[in-house]
């Protein structure tokens, strides 16, 4: 007898959705694409058809409306976020948001609220927190290799300045890049160094050409002991994804921090008194892991990896960054 698996819908028809999630679940061992919705019936059959999907629906309703359907996914631009997850919520769905899961934390939090009530689980769509290497990457820190942590640096950078169309450069929908892809380090300094921040200060390079969105941002966020987050995130830059544990002993350089290829480019480099070492590790696609672990806790009441909870304390410090951006202020964090 086979085991039971998690019927997934996709709300929107998003490049993240079509490029990576998608084929990330359906390369799961325990989830399926069972149907996927638009606001028009023409993209639905366009994006069901090239991967498969039995069912496409003309709106985001009548796919919610679908009683076979296990659990969604959000792929829509930042400011639906909050509608259409409680929407999810309340029709018994367990929810995988894209992140930032919401405009601000007040937001997150009424998410949280919401998909709790309803009895569904909440997950935010940070699928490199799922791959084996960053327990690989702690791992080597618990070991003592590089010492005591002394300060992270991260950068995740693109320059897709030119689409100005693009949803990522409309201020109301949550645009910009610290929400797009400076999430990211601001995620992993916290994944790795197992506490919240207590104040973050940014400066950011405000575009009038780009509807005002931080279209580049320079980070510091203050973690306990000294221990801060140095990071940058930019839609107009030359593009990086890279992650540095800097200790006392060594440092941790994962090249490719975000982003997995599946290749050598997935490793991470270790040097300490013993010299530089290169780490290899499984070439894993991370969309399946993030959607294999949610299906365990969905299906077999695992407790999540990272609970809804997560999410809103990683976008109170968003929310900070932003202030501090946009204020030019140093912002503390109870």
């Amino acid at each position: 007898m086979s085991e039971k698996k998690l019927r997934w819908g996709v709300l929107g028809c998003a490049g993240i959705a079509k490029r990576a999630v998608i084929p990330g679940i359906q390369q799961s061992q325990s989830g399926i694409v069972a149907a996927v919705a638009s606001r028009g019936i023409d993209k639905a059959t366009e994006t069901a058809g090239q991967f498969g999907i039995e069912k496409a629906y003309a709106s985001y309703e009548e796919l919610l409306a679908d009683k076979e359907i296990d659990a969604v996914y959000i792929p829509l631009p930042n400011h639906l976020h909050k509608e259409w997850t409680i929407r999810a919520a309340a029709a018994g769905k367990h929810v995988l948001c894209e992140k930032p899961i919401a405009l601000n934390a007040e937001e997150a939090k009424e998410m949280a609220e919401a998909c709790a009530q309803a009895g569904v689980l909440l997950a935010e769509a940070f699928m490199y927190r799922y791959h084996p290497r960053y327990e690989m990457v702690k791992d080597a820190i618990r070991s003592g290799e590089i010492g005591d942590i002394r300060g992270i640096h991260g950068t995740f950078t693109f320059n897709n300045a030119k689409d100005a169309g693009n949803v990522r450069y409309r201020k109301e929908w949550g645009g910009g890049s610290l929400y797009d892809v400076g999430c990211y380090p601001i995620s992993a300094a916290r994944l790795i160094l197992e506490q919240e921040p207590e104040a973050a200060t940014a400066h950011a390079f405000f575009s009038p050409e780009h509807d005002d969105v931080d279209m580049m941002l320079s980070g510091l966020v203050e973690f306990a002991g000294g221990v801060a987050l140095s990071f940058d995130c930019g839609m107009w830059a030359s593009g990086r994804n890279t992650l540095e544990i800097v200790g006392t002993d060594g440092r941790i350089e994962i090249p490719s921090a975000f982003v997995a290829r599946g290749d050598e480019s997935d490793h991470f480099f270790i040097t300490s008194q013993g010299g530089r070492r290169e780490v290899a590790v499984p070439h894993l696609n991370q969309y399946a892991l993030q959607a294999d672990a949610i299906a365990r806790s969905a299906l077999h009441g695992e407790p999540l990896k990272f609970p809804a909870s997560d999410a809103v304390s990683n976008m109170r410090v968003l929310d900070a960054c932003l202030k501090s951006a946009r204020e030019r202020v140093r912002v503390a964090l109870s």
